[in-house]
């Protein structure tokens, strides 16, 4: 994904790849199941965050009514991180899997679909070529810094400002101990 200089291509382009972690969560056989989740819930967390930080508070200033654009966007996340959230704490077996599962898809997908729609496609349309470079730099800036898990009540940039950097260290301490963990008992 390293490849999109426009913000609005590196975003599309990841959901894109969202797309298809839901898939290969949906097709795994059970022993790599869990792992293509965590993948899944990864990229959703720093995802999001990223827009949260750069692109929600850059199209509140830049779109007319960017204000209630964004807002039913953060709406649409707070839902989303919710589901993840209850998704990542139960994990692949939980049996509810496969609904909760179903039920995050579907959230995620209308919210990249009104992201891409009708926020996203007003921003293209609204800044330069160089303004949207400059935002695909800060989203990596800021997804390279970004909770690895989804932290619902985050939705805003001063949340995210405030919580994100004490919350990606917890999450990535989390993570790198359970991958030590799991290779010492593989």
């Amino acid at each position: 994904m390293g490849e999109h200089s426009d913000v609005i291509d590196l975003l599309v382009a990841q959901h894109g790849r969202i797309r298809d972690l839901f898939d290969e969560v949906e097709q795994a056989h059970d022993g790599d199941r869990a792992e293509r989740l965590r993948r899944l819930v990864g990229l959703l967390a720093v995802h999001e965050t990223a827009e949260e930080e750069i692109v929600h508070p850059y199209a509140r200033r830049r779109l007319d009514g960017g204000d209630a654009v964004v807002a039913d966007r953060l709406r649409e996340e707070n839902q989303a991180k919710r589901l993840l959230a209850d998704l990542d704490r139960g994990g692949v077996d939980h049996p509810d899997f496969a609904s909760n599962l179903a039920r995050l898809r579907a959230a995620v997908t209308a919210h990249a679909r009104g992201e891409e729609r009708y926020e996203f496609a007003r921003l293209r349309a609204s800044t330069s070529a160089a303004e949207r470079r400059a935002m695909a730099v800060a989203v990596r800036a800021a997804e390279a810094l970004a909770p690895t898990h989804p932290h619902p009540g985050t939705e805003s940039a001063a949340g995210n400002l405030l919580m994100g950097t004490p919350l990606a260290l917890m999450d990535r301490a989390r993570d790198a101990i359970r991958d030590a963990l799991g290779k010492s008992h593989a």
